[in-house]
């Protein structure tokens, strides 16, 4: 799902990512300086916890790349630990774009595979997707 494509400032590599209902497509320039980008706000801006932001930024943890990248996320859907999940998925298969050796680190800490997990839809007859109203005798 990644691409790589020219444009009239430079080359970019785009990627998708996604967790739950968040959806995010994540686009890595080569530069000289590190930025990122969310939504059109700084990363600190817009993920306001700590453990967000290094959720999101977790594949540059992970493989140490010398060249710097600027990096451009557009997020939407879901909640915002959702998002930081969909942006970790489309960094890491935007940083594959890039260099087809790091497949291997990523894949084994798991940033390659879509969370396949969301909430289960409610079932008629029941309060919520399986619990029961409470039985009574009389």
């Amino acid at each position: 799902m990644a691409t790589t494509k020219t444009k009239e400032e430079g080359r970019y590599i785009e990627a998708v990512g996604r967790r739950k209902t968040a959806i995010a497509r994540a686009r890595l320039t080569p530069s000289t300086r590190t930025s990122v980008l969310v939504n059109n706000k700084e990363l600190n801006d817009y993920f306001d916890t700590e453990g967000l932001r290094v959720t999101a930024l977790e594949p540059f943890l992970k493989v140490s790349l010398p060249t710097q990248f600027v990096i451009t996320v557009m997020v939407h859907g879901g909640g915002i630990a959702g998002q930081a999940v969909a942006m970790r998925h489309a960094i890491s298969r935007a940083l594959i774009e890039y260099d087809k050796e790091l497949r291997t680190a990523l894949k084994k800490e798991g940033f390659l595979k879509r969370d396949p997990r969301a909430k289960e839809r409610k079932k008629p007859g029941l309060v919520k997707a399986r619990k029961r109203k409470q039985w009574s005798k009389r």
